[in-house]
Order: structure tokens, then C-alpha cells, then sequence
């Protein structure tokens, strides 16, 4: 392309908000934990070592008649509260500043449980009712 010669709309987007097309035969819940599959497609959290953690279903969707991307689903990064692993795998405050790993659509663990657990985000903080997590 030639360098422009007026004023041009350049589109943007904030990185934040995402519109993503769901996997077939699929049902999110508004608040999980949502990742992208191998096929780029929305899928809720599970213990998966392929998965992409994309954000925070801000919607319920249920795509669980339909064929992949026949719905999609609005998600959200940020900073997000999740229930804790327990055991071995529950996270602590010494744990801050450190991957959070998925083991389903709203708990996190402390381990990738070799190499099985997909990324969820960064441990910013844990408290009595659970782990915040920035994804």
C-alpha cells in the first residue's frame, strides 16, 4: 500500500472485549472461564493441555445443537475471581506474581498437573474465598 493522502478510519479495538465464534455442540455459562480450542473456536475451561485462556463469558451461550461458529460468545480479559484448586494444587499467597493453571470453567490450580492444564493468567492476589486472576 502507498502512504495515505487524507485522513483515514482506522479501526481499533481495545484488546479487552472479545466476540468469538463457539465450538459445536457447546454451552458456556455466563462467568466462565472461556478458551479458544486448536480451531480457534470458543470452548468453556477444562483440564486440556491445548486450550487458550480468552477471557470471562460476559453471556450464556448455548451452542449445543449447532455446528462451530453458528453462535458466538462475548468475553472479557481482565482480573477475575476464581474458586481455588485444592490439595497440593491449592493456591497461596505465596503463589503471587505465578501462572494459574485451568482445571475447569471456574477453578484454577497451582500446577500444570504434567504438562494436562492449560494457562489460565497471573496469580494477583488469593484470599479465603478463592484467586484472583488477571487472564
Amino acid at each position: 500500500m502507498a502512504a495515505l493522502t487524507q485522513d483515514r478510519n482506522t479501526n481499533r479495538r481495545d484488546g479487552v472485549q472479545f466476540n468469538d465464534p463457539v465450538a459445536a455442540a457447546t454451552r458456556i455459562f455466563t462467568g466462565s472461564i472461556v478458551c479458544l480450542n486448536a480451531a480457534g473456536n470458543a470452548v468453556p475451561g477444562s483440564t486440556s493441555a491445548t486450550l487458550t485462556a480468552r477471557g470471562v463469558a460476559q453471556e450464556h451461550v448455548d451452542n449445543r445443537d449447532g455446528a462451530a461458529g453458528d453462535k458466538s460468545v462475548e468475553s472479557r480479559r481482565g482480573t477475575f475471581h476464581f474458586a481455588n484448586s485444592a490439595s497440593a494444587d491449592e493456591i497461596t499467597r505465596a503463589d503471587i506474581g505465578e501462572l494459574a493453571y485451568i482445571v475447569d470453567d471456574q477453578t484454577v490450580a497451582k500446577t500444570d498437573a504434567t504438562s494436562t492444564r492449560s494457562v489460565a493468567g497471573t496469580i494477583d492476589d488469593v484470599d479465603s474465598a478463592g484467586v484472583w486472576v488477571t487472564i
